[in-house]
């Protein structure tokens, strides 16, 4: 029997394709916009904006009016900013913080009630390998998933009595539109900048990395077998061997020796 999905930011990349394949799936999707784009006829569209309480309000009513529950919240939508911490100006460090963690809260606090009420559900929240180590000139990105690694971790032991499930992923470098999107919100690095070089060298790295990284049905594929699975563990790392074996390497190496690896690898 397919289940009523409710997912985030479905205009591209991970939520575009894992809503298509999880409608293909047989399951009643419906996946927010913020704005018109062309999707998959088999999803239902809602206009909703993570920075905007009513709007939320609003698309997890409609849901509920039209289907009576919801089993699955994928919280996929986000923001990367990129940038010197230093120089990153306040209005970008607050738009990270506010569509990353603030609008996946209170879209949480909006669907627990349901979930509880239909005695379950699965909440699955988009962390990040930057939300389990500080990825540098980044640093806001992996605030803010770190602070949705401690909201996932907080929130499975508080809703654990409820048989509500909470779920973290944690991808690796992907194909997606991040490059460009960063592009819009990087810190200024003009002449008067101490970080301008080391910045420039560094972001080519990053966006390298995600050149080279997978497409997203990778992800999608694996997404439609976590929501169907009865089970689920608490945390899915999707990324290259490279990268999980840097995961293992944080928790069990001495912390100066990581922090030389991880910005040798950076170029610092």
């Amino acid at each position: 029997m397919g289940k009523v999905i409710f997912i985030t930011g479905i205009s591209t990349g991970f939520g575009k394709e894992s809503s298509e394949l999880l409608a293909i799936a047989g399951h009643k999707v419906y996946g927010t916009v913020r704005k018109d784009c062309q999707v998959s006829e088999k999803v239902n569209v809602l206009k909703m904006d993570l920075m905007d309480p009513a709007s939320i309000e609003n698309a997890v009513k409609a849901v509920v009016e039209r289907e009576g529950r919801i089993d699955v919240l994928i919280n996929n939508a986000g923001m990367h900013t990129g940038g010197p911490i230093e120089t990153s100006p306040v209005e970008n460090i607050k738009l990270q913080m506010d569509t990353n963690l603030l609008g996946t809260a209170i879209l949480t606090k909006a669907v627990l009630p349901i979930m509880r009420k239909q005695g379950g559900g699965t909440i699955i929240n988009f962390s990040s390998i930057g939300g389990l180590m500080g990825l540098p000139l980044q640093g806001f990105y992996s605030a803010a998933k770190f602070a949705i690694e401690g909201f996932s971790e907080a929130l499975r032991m508080e809703v654990k009595q409820f048989n509500i499930k909470i779920v973290l992923i944690n991808p690796g470098d992907f194909h997606t539109n991040n490059s460009a999107n960063r592009r819009n919100f990087l810190a200024p690095t003009g002449q008067d900048d101490p970080y301008k070089e080391q910045y420039a060298t560094t972001l080519a790295v990053i966006e390298k990395d995600e050149g080279n990284g997978w497409q997203p049905d990778v992800l999608a594929k694996k997404l439609v077998k976590i929501v169907e699975c009865k089970n689920p563990h608490q945390r899915y790392i999707i990324s290259s061997f490279e990268q999980k074996l840097a995961v293992v390497l944080k928790y069990i190496l001495p912390g100066k020796l990581f922090t030389w690896i991880l910005a040798d690898h950076y170029k610092i």
